[in-house]
């Protein structure tokens, strides 16, 4: 009998794969983190081929005891990777096979296409609840600091330029927001993963009676009320890559808020703002400049955002023009997700960390809240409570404004008199709007910075993020 030039596949070839191509096409130096997914798989898959007769209840045992020895040796790293075979699905079941028998039948009624699948689809509901986790994290230092400086007025900006007034925990807040949705699109994505592969086979499925809902259930791929769960189409199943896409687009997105997180953070620690202090233990000093604190954290996060959006473009050029159903292109899926996963990861933990030691300066943000410019448009709103149009009551506080450039005094000191002779709908009582504490007392309105609405939304999110 001929020997097969590759233990897996090798059986109509008389010659196995150049050196060059195995150093070329081997996988396992990434793809062997799936390690703890994959023994998972390869237990529930022995499990449901005792439970229809394919093996026997002593091989399945035999299996599932040979798989545990493996993962305990892997986590220990006591464990020989060997490129020659490949990839991690070869790795571990050859070294099982030297050591029971019996794994020879492991790989009945399954492909590396449906294995690698349900690898993947284990691997993304473990990476989203991590990130969740450490979004979770961030959030709980963002509250705490809201929490701690709920009182702090800042000015708001549009455009960079001074705006209108807002505590800086309503500021805070916003960001709080962003990183929600971005949780929320991680369940998503977990959500869209619970469906098992196994079963698929290549791309056709199988003529043996398995039972794919039996390994559904055993990987825990059900609905909430328990129901298995399985992929309806084999074809679509092992040429789908939408979740690595849908993962790799959340992680994109959640680089984009930390980007403009950082930006706020990288402009208030500035000399021209200096609303706070970034923590020493996440800044670094310059080699040359001594009195220099860098926000190193910050500005790394933006450049980590850059990263996540490139792991995306990889991905949406890799799959864009395949055909079905599987192509060894898409081995090359694997690396972007891994490293969108260990960057998000690292990046909502440095984010929690910042934000944790940062400090306030709240003498600084108050000297900057006290520019009554920023009440320019509250003036119009009284404007607007005795009668006036609000596009005729712009226009006049417009010209207040250029009154008050032009005598080159702050807006709430011009004389009354000149006040009222821009526009009959100023009164005497023109000057109390600029009062912060009033300003802020007024906007009651849902999602608005007033102090209510602030302290309803602190409320909020310390029920959330208990």
């Amino acid at each position: 009998m001929a020997k097969p030039s590759h233990a897996t596949w090798g059986g109509r070839f008389s010659a196995g794969p150049a050196e060059l191509m195995l150093r070329f096409s081997e996988s396992v130096s990434f793809d062997r983190r799936l390690a703890p997914f994959d023994i998972q798989g390869s237990q529930a898959h022995a499990a449901m081929l005792a439970h229809v007769g394919l093996i026997t209840e002593r091989e399945r045992a035999a299996i599932h005891r040979g798989l545990a020895a493996i993962g305990r040796e892997i986590a220990a790293g006591q464990f020989t990777w060997d490129t020659r075979l490949e990839d991690v699905h070869m790795n571990i079941e050859q070294a099982l096979t030297k050591r029971v028998p019996a794994a020879a039948k492991l790989h009945t009624a399954r492909s590396r296409n449906d294995q690698v699948a349900t690898d993947m689809r284990l691997f993304f509901k473990y990476a989203c609840a991590e990130l969740q986790a450490g979004i979770r994290g961030a959030q709980r230092a963002l509250l705490g600091l809201a929490e701690a400086n709920r009182d702090v007025l800042i000015p708001g900006y549009t455009h960079l330029q001074r705006a209108q007034p807002v505590l800086f925990a309503h500021h805070l807040l916003a960001w709080m927001e962003m990183l929600d949705r971005d949780h929320g699109r991680l369940g998503d994505v977990a959500e869209r993963a619970n469906w098992c592969p196994l079963g698929a086979g290549a791309i056709a499925g199988t003529t043996l009676p398995i039972d794919r809902e039996f390994t559904a259930r055993a990987l825990g791929f059900v609905d909430a009320k328990g129901r298995p769960r399985v992929t309806r189409n084999s074809m679509d199943t092992v040429a789908d890559r939408d979740l690595f896409l849908d993962f790799a687009a959340a992680g994109a997105v959640f680089g984009v808020h930390l980007s403009r997180i950082a930006e706020d953070l990288i402009l208030w620690a500035s000399a021209e703002f200096r609303f706070v202090d970034l923590p020493d233990a996440f800044c670094t000093g310059s080699s040359l400049m001594p009195q220099k604190k860098n926000p190193d954290s910050c500005e790394l996060l933006r450049g980590k955002a850059a990263r996540l959006q490139g792991n995306l473009q990889t991905l949406l050029t890799l799959a864009k023009g395949l055909p079905l159903t599987y192509n060894r292109d898409l081995q090359e899926d694997k690396p972007p997700v891994f490293d969108t996963f260990d960057q998000a990861l690292v990046c909502a933990e440095v984010l929690a960390g910042t934000l944790a030691g940062l400090r306030v300066r709240a003498d600084q943000c108050a000297a900057a809240v006290a520019d009554p410019a920023l009440l320019a448009t509250d003036l119009a709103d009284y404007l607007v409570e005795r009668g006036v149009p609000f596009r005729e009551a712009h226009h006049a506080v417009g010209a207040v404004v250029r009154l008050a450039e032009k005598a080159g005094v702050a807006l709430d000191r011009l004389p009354t008199a000149d006040v009222l002779a821009v526009h009959p709908g100023f009164g005497a009582d023109w000057a109390t709007v600029f009062d912060l504490r009033r300003a802020m007392a007024k906007r009651r309105g849902t999602g608005m910075p007033g102090p209510a609405q602030v302290a309803r939304q602190l409320a909020h999110w310390r029920r959330e993020l208990r």
